[in-house]
């Protein structure tokens, strides 16, 4: 596959600090550039960043985005047509999931958070393409999103976690506050609590909570226990037969604090000065701060290392023959720990480097005498790129211990640029990574026709992108109430900390808009410190060299396509076969003729989410011997969320000021109040396993999933991945397993039955959530009937709603009851429509359409702001709450240069 990128080529710059050598080299350096240009043309890279309109959100609320999709430099991508959002809960399970058209390498959404498919939670949103699905998952856009509740809840928690551990004992210690919703402590109440994995109890008991509303738990956590995945599950007594569930992930007690030692350039060398970064990490998976001494095998202290930044620190060390080094690090929670450092090698050569000014990279290549020695008169090769891009390639020969050079920085575009210095084989030995910081971006601005309003009012703003191409660019711009909404800056994920820092590093990435957010030495000083402490995230040259490059499964999407292929009842292809598809709600009809191999395809379509599509070969001479199957999409599988450092345990008080707002906009758009009905409702109940004499032999459930819980899903497979109480999904052998017997290494996968029917796990993707009723789990076949008829271990029984007794069957209903093999009716997951972001417009005479208070904390969003010759103007009303409003503008010109700007104005 060859993807035209012609316009990558314009960066590549070569620049040799030394003449060409008559000695022929095992591989020229021309060769390597060459491979990376190839590379870069059959592999480009695609990113996708979200532009969300808030921070973190109330049930209720709707998440507005606008998603940049580039590839190259930033620039905005030509390959992929389609982006897709997924929504996962803190457990790794798929709540739901979009897709969206992607115009000029951009595209824009909402996600309605409504009840009960949203639930106060850490989510995790990724967005992909299909294209980027042949690459490492790590590439994906990755946020958390914390969703809070304050509808209908009387009762707040907030939980403290934290591991213990000494010689005798390792365990977790658990503190849980309980208060209504007036703030009031629940004293003396009833709690039960499970600790469960995967639907197995780890450990549970039974407890009261004190006079302040406190509940303390202990249980322990040795070496044998994973609590990576576990859930410490509550249940509140409150009384008057009330109770109130809580769940807590423990992924954040699972592991010990973390210290790793990294050298500059990768390699600790005897005789060679070196930094050694050092990093330590909380289970939490945030950095926390240390002093630490560095001791020789002799005991003699060598050198000292305070933390410098989120738990990063950096000290200097020449290593000596025969000596070993520790560190004993003092931690800022009072605990400690000793660590052994690398061992030192014996001989070597690194590359070090820094950027103390804007203008050069300063590099240096230091060889130790006994390497100088064994390699006098080498040539090596000095590589610089940047995403894919080679900027800067050099051939070096060693005839010194050290060598240093000044490499302009206006060689690289802003962002990380990685330094490898290689053998003339083509071996890397050493690495730098440096973050260049050049003025190459839209320089944005912002301007209001005043700086202070009051409510109600209209605001004119003017943003101004001074170095967008022919003055064009595309951005978008959301307004929010700060004072409703305050924002940790630091922590924010932005177009620039996405695009030029995350997306290229290896690693989770602590508050990563703090490198961003102002500049100083002591900000530069802190980002160096992080190129030290984190991987690239590119393919190695060794796989170049050596033609590993990743395997392309999947091509870029133009559009929406669907696909299959026509069978006699035999088996055997229909060449030339008519295939009719249809979109009834559409009134759309396309035809396709088969080929060679009976294959059809319909390219180009265009079709709402949750469309029902009908593909036939009813018009075929003999058509009731044939048979239609669709192909099935591929979707990635759910992997933990990359970012769940900042997942929060203590949603109740982390947005309490927010949710109170949130609660006054519930209450001032209810319509009806609660009605309290006395008489019990006769209910009957729903579809289950003894339906269909297939399960009449198993016994009762170990679990069951109400159909509810999948509403709104658009890919069944996916969403049930990860959901399932003690069930295991596989991607790689695409089956469902019990979890118990998965995880002690049985491969016997389980019985997969949908409405009394066994059916194979694609089938699953056919399924419309909203006609799910249920989902039983059975961990056990007591009577065999199930499990040694299709060799299976548990069963799966999927149960789809019927319609009740009495009810007219038409003729297309019988025809869905029995269908026919030549025709295929789907529901294919299609475009999420996006909806209009509601601005009022006040005006002297009229209330601009609003009842009641104005509350709203997002005040503007506009995805689709275009400037011309560098201008763009807009306005918007504020609302009733006074304050701090921010506005951020983000975006991006065709050449890829991007931008980002916080502006401010009062409400009073």
């Amino acid at each position: 596959m060859k993807l035209s990128t012609s316009l990558f080529l314009s960066y590549i710059l070569l620049s040799f600090c030394s003449p060409v050598f008559a000695q022929r080299d095992s591989i020229s350096l021309n060769t390597i550039v060459e491979k990376a240009n190839q590379l870069t043309q059959s592999h480009p890279i695609e990113k996708v960043y979200l532009h969300l309109d808030k921070p973190y959100y109330a049930t209720g609320d709707t998440i507005w985005y606008k998603a940049y999709l580039t590839f190259g430099l930033h620039q905005p991508s030509e390959l992929s047509k389609i982006v897709y959002v997924d929504i996962i809960n803190s457990r790794d399970q798929l709540i739901a999931s979009q897709m969206l058209s992607v115009k000029e390498g951009t595209a824009i959404g909402s996600i309605a958070l409504t009840q009960p498919q949203f639930v106060q939670d850490s989510y995790h949103i990724r967005a992909y393409t299909k294209w980027m699905m042949n690459f490492d998952k790590a590439y994906y856009f990755n946020k958390t999103v914390v969703v809070g509740n304050a509808i209908n809840k009387p009762v707040n928690t907030a939980i403290i976690l934290k591991r213990t551990a000494n010689s005798n004992n390792a365990g977790v210690n658990t503190i849980i506050t309980y208060k209504d919703s007036d703030g009031n402590p629940l004293a003396d109440k009833k709690v039960q609590w499970t600790i469960t994995d995967n639907g197995e109890d780890l450990a549970k008991g039974k407890a009261s909570t004190d006079a302040q509303g406190k509940l303390f738990i202990n249980f322990p956590n040795t070496a044998s226990t994973d609590l990576s995945s576990a859930v410490l599950n509550t249940v509140l007594d409150a009384g008057n037969h009330k109770e109130y569930s809580n769940s807590y992930p423990l992924k954040s007690v699972a592991l010990p604090t973390d210290v790793q030692f990294f050298p500059e350039g990768g390699n600790f060398i005897n005789g060679l000065r070196s930094k050694i970064a050092v990093k330590a990490v909380q289970p939490n998976g945030l950095g926390i701060d240390f002093t630490a001494v560095i001791s020789d095998n002799t005991g003699a202290t060598v050198t000292t290392c305070n933390s410098q930044h989120r738990g990063m620190g950096l000290f200097v060390l020449t290593p000596e023959a025969g000596k070993t080094y520790k560190a004993e690090v003092n931690f800022k929670d009072g605990t400690k720990d000793i660590y052994e450092l690398p061992v030192a090698q014996t001989s070597g050569i690194i590359i070090t480097a820094g950027t103390p000014d804007t203008a050069n990279v300063y590099i240096k290549i230091a060889a130790n005498e006994s390497y100088l020695k064994s390699h006098l008169n080498k040539t090596y090769y000095l590589v610089a790129k940047t995403g894919q891009v080679i900027c800067y390639a050099a051939k070096i020969k060693l005839t010194n211990p050290d060598f240093s050079a000044a490499i302009p920085a206006n060689k690289f575009p802003t962002g990380i640029a990685q330094l490898t210095l290689m053998t003339s084989f083509g071996q890397p030995l050493s690495e730098r990574l440096v973050f260049i910081n050049r003025p190459d971006k839209l320089n944005l601005s912002v301007i209001t026709d005043k700086k202070v309003y009051s409510n109600r009012k209209k605001v004119t703003m003017s943003v101004n992108a001074k170095n967008a191409v022919a003055g064009v660019s595309d951005l978008s711009v959301a307004v929010i109430n700060e004072t409703k909404v305050p924002v940790d800056e630091d922590a924010e994920t932005t177009i620039l900390s996405n695009m030029l820092l995350t997306s290229d590093i290896k690693g989770y990435v602590e508050s990563p808009n703090y490198y961003f957010k102002g500049s100083s030495d002591k900000t530069a000083s802190d980002l160096d410190l992080l190129m030290l402490t984190q991987g690239y995230r590119r393919f190695t040259y060794t796989e170049m060299l050596k033609n590993k490059i990743p395997q392309v499964n999947y091509f870029p999407e133009q559009g929406i396509e669907l696909s299959g292929i026509l069978r006699t009842s035999n088996g055997l292809p229909v060449k030339g076969g008519t295939v009719t598809l249809q979109i009834p709600s559409k009134y759309y009809t396309t035809r396709a003729t088969t080929d060679a191999e009976g294959r059809f395809r319909f390219p180009g379509l265009v079709f709402a989410d949750s469309a029902k599509i009908v593909i036939s070969a009813k018009g075929n001479y003999n058509a009731k011997n044939m048979m239609v199957t669709v192909d099935g999409s591929s979707y990635p599988a759910m992997f933990p969320n990359p970012d769940e450092p900042d997942e929060q345990l203590n949603i109740d008080t982390k947005l309490s000021d927010y949710l109170v707002n949130s609660k006054k906009i519930y209450e001032s758009s209810r319509q009806l109040q609660e009605v309290v009905i006395k008489a019990k409702a006769i209910t009957k109940p729903g579809p289950s396993y003894r339906d269909h004499s297939a399960l009449t032999g198993l016994s009762m459930p170990d679990h069951q999933i109400s159909g509810d819980r999948f509403k709104g899903c658009n890919i069944m497979l996916q969403c049930l991945q990860g959901t399932l109480p003690g069930v295991t999904y596989d991607a790689n052998t695409a089956q469902f397993y019990l979890s118990r017997s998965f995880n002690s290494g049985g491969r016997i996968p389980m019985a997969l039955y949908v409405s009394g029917m066994p059916v194979d796990v694609g089938y699953l993707n056919s399924l419309n959530s909203a006609d799910l009723a249920s989902i039983e789990v059975f961990t056990r076949d007591e009577l065999g009937m199930v499990n040694r008829a299709g060799q299976t271990n548990g069963v799966l029984a999927i149960n789809m709603k019927v319609a009740p007794k009495g009810t007219k069957v038409s003729l297309q209903d019988l025809e869905e009851l029995i269908p026919q093999a030549h025709t295929a009716k789907i529901t294919p997951m299609g475009y999420t429509i996006p909806k209009t972001f509601y601005s009022p417009k006040y005006t002297p005479t009229g209330n601009g359409g609003a009842f009641g208070p104005d509350l709203r904390t997002t005040i503007y969003w506009n995805p689709r702001v275009n400037t011309e010759a560098g201008k763009a103007t807009f306005d918007f009303f504020t609302a009733d709450g006074k304050g701090s409003y921010r506005t951020v503008v983000e975006g991006i010109d065709k050449d890829g240069r991007i931008g980002r700007v916080v502006y401010r104005f009062k409400v009073e």
